[in-house]
């Protein structure tokens, strides 16, 4: 068994992926980033489809923070009850509309320390949201790219904060937000949790887990 991928290892593997996935991208819908803060939020233990179901029609009657911050809470729970832990997801949303308006003038702030003065959001979030809509390089790390990277051997890392960490000491900067789109799309199309897809998978030269098996 090898040790955790090279730097020139990973750069060739994050190539061949970018080969095979030349679209990916958020795949979150949203106008705006205040729709993407809100569809971020609303993806935590959800799918991007049942997301993307519910603010289709959500975003066509409420789509900036005023709206949000003034909505009684229990239609907002109800609007946003299919991408479950509905409640907390609600309030959430409610209070970081009404911080945007109070704090920020109304404007979803532009780096990943003030978006993490909002209600309910994180780290993760936070890149999500600067990365995409701010250009700001950063590597979030949601379930996709966690099992990903730690099963080639991008890192071998038990937790969130050390697989983002050792990810962005790995990749090269200006890669960060790519890599971000090409785990997660990897992890969703091949290298799935369950039965992954190893005969096919482009990447397996590269791949730790693949040598084992």
């Amino acid at each position: 068994m090898k040790g955790i991928l090279s730097h020139d290892e990973a750069d060739k593997c994050l190539d061949v992926l970018e080969e095979t996935y030349p679209d990916a991208k958020c795949e979150l819908e949203h106008k705006s980033p205040f729709e993407l803060l809100v569809a971020t939020i609303l993806s935590a233990q959800c799918t991007d489809v049942r997301v993307n179901k519910v603010t289709e029609e959500m975003f066509k009657k409420y789509n900036k923070p005023e709206d949000f911050a003034n909505m009684d809470i229990k239609t907002l729970e109800g609007l946003v009850k299919e991408c479950g832990l509905y409640r907390n997801k609600a309030k959430n949303i409610k209070a970081s509309s009404n911080v945007i308006l109070e704090e920020f003038n109304g404007k979803v702030p532009e780096t990943i320390k003030d978006l993490m003065k909002l209600p309910g959001v994180g780290k993760k979030t936070a890149n999500v949201v600067a990365s995409t809509c701010f250009g700001v390089p950063a590597i979030a790390v949601d379930t996709h790219v966690f099992r990903v990277s730690n099963r080639i051997g991008f890192v071998s890392e038990n937790n969130v904060e050390k697989t983002e960490k050792a990810l962005e000491n790995k990749i090269d900067r200006d890669r960060w937000t790519k890599a971000h789109h090409l785990f997660i799309f990897h992890g969703r199309r091949c290298c799935t949790a369950r039965s992954p897809k190893c005969q096919a998978c482009p990447i397996k030269d590269f791949c730790r887990y693949y040598e084992e098996t």
